[in-house]
């Protein structure tokens, strides 16, 4: 059985992606490898271009907290990067979907994969699975796969932070 690679994985590569961006094509094809897509095609300058354009964009759904502008963004991505579904079996290891078509570049890959990703991860678990850290400071993204659907920071080291700062502040004797 093939688990959806457009779900919950494409969200947490783009949030990887996005919070710490690749300075080079190697660096770019390197995490990617390591994410677990297969590179069909050599990785080019252009593809780095293209990965950044779709973190711009991705990174304009993160910030938004309208869930119709979200879904408008999100829309315009879509449309900029998917083509028909198709059945292939490029790995060997089993017949799949891809919502894109074939021998793409990685740029181009990123860009549906990001898109795709992120519409099935927000209709499926809710439109607000999707942001950065609560901890001012902290721009970190991340996507929201608790089953509760209500984490609101990036890490465990954040939320204690944040909890020993609430907690810093009602303890302290206020000054009068």
């Amino acid at each position: 059985m093939h688990l959806n690679p457009y779900g919950a994985d494409a969200v947490k590569l783009a949030a990887d992606l996005a919070n710490r961006r690749p300075a080079s094509a190697e660096e770019l094809a390197h995490r990617c490898r390591a994410a677990g897509l297969v590179l069909e095609l050599p990785v080019t300058p252009q593809d780095l271009d293209r990965a950044q354009e779709a973190l711009q964009a991705w990174e304009e759904v993160v910030d938004t907290d309208d869930e119709h502008e979200r879904a408008a963004l999100l829309n315009r991505m879509l449309a900029a990067a998917t083509a028909h579904p198709r059945m292939t079996n490029h790995t060997g290891t089993g017949w799949h979907l891809h919502y894109r078509g074939e021998r793409l570049s990685l740029g181009s890959l990123l860009f549906s994969l990001i898109s795709v990703g992120t519409a099935l991860h927000l209709a499926g678990r809710g439109m607000h699975r999707l942001r950065r850290c609560a901890v001012t400071e902290c721009t970190t993204i991340f996507a929201d796969t608790s089953r509760t659907g209500r984490q609101r920071y990036c890490s465990q080291r954040c939320a204690n932070r944040d909890a020993v700062r609430r907690h810093r502040a009602r303890s302290t004797p206020s000054a009068t």
